[in-house]
């Protein structure tokens, strides 16, 4: 894919998957702004993505209020003269089970997440529509916010939230060429370390070098964080401008489509239902195949 021409900012890209993002894009040709609550992180992804030849800026800044958001498309202007790709990958974790869960604990996790993707979204699409020559919004979700999680009521609802948006705004910003997508990415990262059963595997392949084995990376769709890479420099680029609203998930070997919620099963009723026709008839009748929830817990071949 070539980029060449085209400016990029990536949140929470000081590190993990959102560094491979911007190490990505750059590596295509486009120029990248980096961003990151930890200068530190800033300093050091701007010097590789540098040293790889790459075009890059760095801002420092929690992403969340629109300040952030305006200094995160004000840089990527001054700095490199335009703005046409956005990809929204900041994010913290406060887990805790409901019962356990402070509203500070909810209300950082979906600030950073679900706000952020917001501000930053609006900026950048204020932005594009100015230059009036289209534009990719990619925001990152998760497995979590498509089926939930034990423990993460704050980061599903925030990464559920995501996909609505991604839908939403690729209704509004048709008409301006801007496409939007949600990601949904499964990757090696500090926070699947702590997956009982990829934790061996993942520690086998960093200490070997060796590929994580193909249960992982086809079974569970789980690979590096380059294996993620590649579909952000895609959605990115000219080839395509004609995907839009939809959620994809990559990870390891996997690549698909999520399916959008829709009506499963119907029945109806002359004059509508009651409480006790629903009962009578919900366990044999729209009722009698429930949908799964919660992320399947992986399953390790036996050895």
């Amino acid at each position: 894919m070539d980029l060449q021409g085209k400016v990029a900012v990536v949140t929470g890209s000081g590190r993990g998957l959102g560094l491979a993002y911007a190490r990505a894009l750059a590596a295509a040709g486009a120029a990248v702004v980096v961003n990151d609550v930890d200068a530190d992180a800033v300093d050091e992804a701007v010097g590789t993505i540098t040293a790889a030849g790459g075009r890059t800026a760095g801002v420092v800044a929690a992403v969340g209020d629109s300040e952030a958001a305006e200094r995160l498309t004000e840089a990527a202007v001054r700095e490199f003269g335009r703005l046409d790709v956005l990809v929204t990958n900041a994010g913290i974790l406060r887990d805790r089970v409901l019962w356990k869960m402070t509203d500070d604990d909810f209300d950082s996790v979906v600030k950073v997440h679900l706000r952020g993707t917001f501000t930053c979204a609006r900026a950048a699409a204020v932005r594009m529509r100015e230059q009036g020559e289209g534009g990719r919004l990619i925001l990152i979700s998760s497995p979590a916010g498509q089926r939930g999680n034990f423990g993460q009521t704050n980061y599903a609802a925030a990464k559920a939230g995501i996909v609505a948006m991604a839908r939403t705004w690729a209704l509004e910003l048709a008409r301006a060429g801007i496409t939007v997508n949600a990601v949904v990415p499964v990757a090696a990262t500090e926070m699947t370390k702590t997956i009982p059963a990829f934790a061996p595997a993942i520690e086998e392949a960093e200490r070997t070098g060796t590929p994580l084995p193909d249960w992982l990376r086809k079974d569970e769709g789980l690979g590096t964080v380059e294996d993620v890479a590649g579909l952000i420099t895609f959605l990115a680029s000219d080839t395509a401008k004609d995907v839009t609203g939809q959620a994809i998930g990559i990870g390891g070997d996997r690549l698909a489509l999520w399916a959008h919620p829709k009506e499963k099963s119907v029945a109806l009723a002359d004059g509508g239902w009651s409480a006790d026709a629903i009962g009578e008839r919900w366990h044999d009748g729209v009722g009698a195949e429930p949908e799964t929830f919660g992320i399947p817990a992986p399953k390790a071949p036996e050895a």
